[in-house]
């Protein structure tokens, strides 16, 4: 129990739980200060309409999506590692919790939640937070290192160009649109087409006026809170536009007043027990993959890493907040965090301002919210969505290699067609089959000297005309999947009757397991019976415990297995070369090397 202690106090270390916000504060400065609050407001401004919008699409009060950007903001920048992640609620979450609720009949007929749905809410969040928490404690957080940065980027395509398509009716100003809500990107564009009749040339006309002083303002003075200014000057282009009697739609203005504890009852848990674990379970792995997805990339663009457990631990207090103080699901933001990265953000301050600037502004701003015209908010975001397309990583992963270009478009396909949160698994899915398909398939070369006495490959088929001793090159992957592979490559070199001596050399094989050892045993017996010696040299010393272990070594001769010796790495298979010597008794044998390679390109 000893020596497991130090690991399980590791394991529980109550630091883990101390906020990064104490040691950030503690080497603050006023320039750091500079880029951190244009950033918090330009995040601020941006939030407070989102999570109006982010509310609506989970059939929820307008509160719920204004508290859930305030309080995860807030805990993010308390709990959160840095400025790559911005919690709040995301379209992913929004839509995966609308479905949860939608499927156990909890939608009523306008679109919004019922008031059981309300009740079932806080112990989602409150379970969604736990499953987050113990996976940080656990460090289980690793599971991103499976997300190749094709997923990732293949991901934050799709994304934007769903968020581009989301603003595309707000830009134009349709009003009046019939049918069902399209969700996925090509169902909001065949929805938009259909009814670009019913376009507002005023809002149309704002939308563009919007983007040319937003993209004036950013050449001009890029250290501005541009975002900010550009909807104070759409604003008052649309005061003026009643002097002419031109209408736009503007944001609802809203009022938040009394308390917004919750408590979640018990009765709700009791009855409703099995859906709120398994939507729990759904949200937080979303939150999981989506928010470190967002905060990696966004990282590795400035040249920067992120911790993903302290991340992980932020995003599941964010949720625990918004279960306790009437908020909804809160991830890490696409949006929002590449705005407070590309805002000036220094450090996690950035958030914090950003989450209190928008309980403030929900507080008292409500009725001025009123005035800000939705097409300019879309104009803007829109080109926040443009912004993370990004052409030269898009040509890089999808030409690398065959495998990454299948991943790519499989993830961006899925990502399009169907959902975001379909679309990181589908992608995650298929690049780990892909590159255990790669690593599971060796390809084993004889090279040998041909009657001209050139070296070249020689074909499996050709007989050995004398006694031989082989040595092959075992390098690669030998775990489960290239099992059985190595097992009928090696036992074609041993199926020659004039083999003697077979040397394995497994000084770069890795990843021995009980199948590959199985297989090795069963080559083993195999050669036995045909009168093949089987010599292992350069054995590792995690590869020699793992025979030893497994108790294959003690079925081996002891004399025919030839440690590495870091100190003279030829030494091993110098005793195995003498050992074959031996073994053929004085013939006169020729030795042949093999090559195991594997295709790369």
């Amino acid at each position: 129990m000893d020596k497991f202690s130090p690991r399980l106090k590791n394991l529980f270390d109550i630091n883990q739980f101390r906020p990064p916000i104490l040691q950030t504060l503690a080497q603050y400065d006023s320039q750091k200060w500079s880029g951190d609050w244009r950033a918090g407001i330009n995040v601020a401004l941006l939030a407070i309409p989102q999570g109006m919008a982010y509310a609506l699409v989970a059939g929820l009060p307008i509160s719920y999506g204004l508290l859930g950007s305030a309080i995860a903001a807030i805990i993010g920048g308390i709990f959160g590692g840095g400025r790559f992640v911005t919690l709040g609620p995301t379209n992913a979450t929004a839509v995966l919790l609308f479905g949860v609720f939608a499927s156990i009949g909890l939608i009523k007929s306008n679109g919004m939640g019922s008031e059981e749905s309300l009740s079932l809410l806080p112990w989602i969040l409150v379970f969604t937070s736990v499953f987050l928490i113990i996976a940080s404690i656990l460090r289980i957080s690793f599971m991103i290192q499976f997300i190749s940065r094709t997923v990732i980027t293949a991901y934050v395509t799709a994304a934007a160009c769903l968020i581009i398509a989301n603003q595309s009716k707000h830009l134009l100003g349709l009003q009046n649109t019939s049918g069902d809500i399209p969700t996925t990107f090509w169902e909001i564009i065949i929805h938009t087409l259909s009814n670009l009749n019913l376009f507002s040339l005023p809002a149309l006309l704002l939308s563009l006026l919007t983007a040319f002083f937003y993209v004036l303002l950013q050449r001009k003075f890029p250290s501005l809170p541009n975002v900010a200014i550009t909807l104070v000057i759409s604003s008052l282009i649309a005061v003026g536009y009643e002097q002419i009697n031109w209408r736009v739609t503007c944001l609802d203005s809203f009022s938040l007043a009394g308390s917004f504890l919750t408590i979640p009852k018990v009765s709700t848990f009791a009855t409703q027990w099995e859906t709120i674990l398994s939507s729990a379970f759904a949200v937080s792995l979303l939150c999981l993959l989506e928010g470190l997805s967002i905060g990696k990339s966004l990282a590795a663009r400035a040249g920067s890493r992120i911790n993903t457990n302290q991340e992980t631990m932020s995003i599941g207090l964010g949720n625990l907040g918004c279960a306790l103080f009437s908020g909804m699901p809160a991830s890490g933001s696409l949006t929002r965090s590449t705005l407070n990265v590309e805002s000036g953000a220094t450090t996690s301050v950035a958030n914090l301002v950003a989450g209190l600037l928008i309980l403030l502004g929900s507080l008292v701003l409500g009725n001025l919210i009123a005035f800000v015209p939705l097409c300019a908010l879309a104009t803007l975001v829109v080109f926040i969505g443009t912004s993370l397309i990004k052409a030269r990583q898009i040509k890089t992963v999808s030409r690398a290699t065959g495998s990454d270009a299948v991943t790519f478009i499989v993830t961006i396909t899925v990502g399009l067609l169907f959902s975001l949160q379909v679309a990181i698994f589908a992608g995650m899915i298929t690049s780990i089959i892909l590159f255990l398909k790669k690593v599971a398939e060796p390809e084993l070369r004889e090279y040998g000297f041909n009657e001209e006495g050139e070296l070249a490959e020689m074909s499996l088929k050709s007989k050995r005309p004398e006694p031989e001793v082989s040595i092959v090159h075992v390098e690669g992957e030998l775990f489960f999947a290239a099992a059985e592979l190595f097992y009928e490559q090696i036992r074609r070199v041993g199926d020659d009757e004039n083999l003697r001596v077979l040397v394995l050399k497994l000084l770069n094989a890795h990843h021995l397991d009980a199948t590959s050892v199985l297989a090795l045993e069963e080559l083993l017996e195999y050669l036995k019976e045909k009168n093949c010696h089987v010599l292992l040299c350069e054995v590792r010393r995690d590869a020699l415990r793992i025979l030893k272990n497994s108790g294959v070594l003690e079925r081996i001769n002891r004399k025919n297995v030839f440690p590495h010796t870091a100190s003279n790495p030829t030494l091993s298979t110098a005793k195995a070369i003498k050992r074959a010597k031996f073994l053929v008794d004085g013939e006169k044998a020729k030795v042949t090397i093999f090559a195991d390679s594997q295709k790369k390109l």
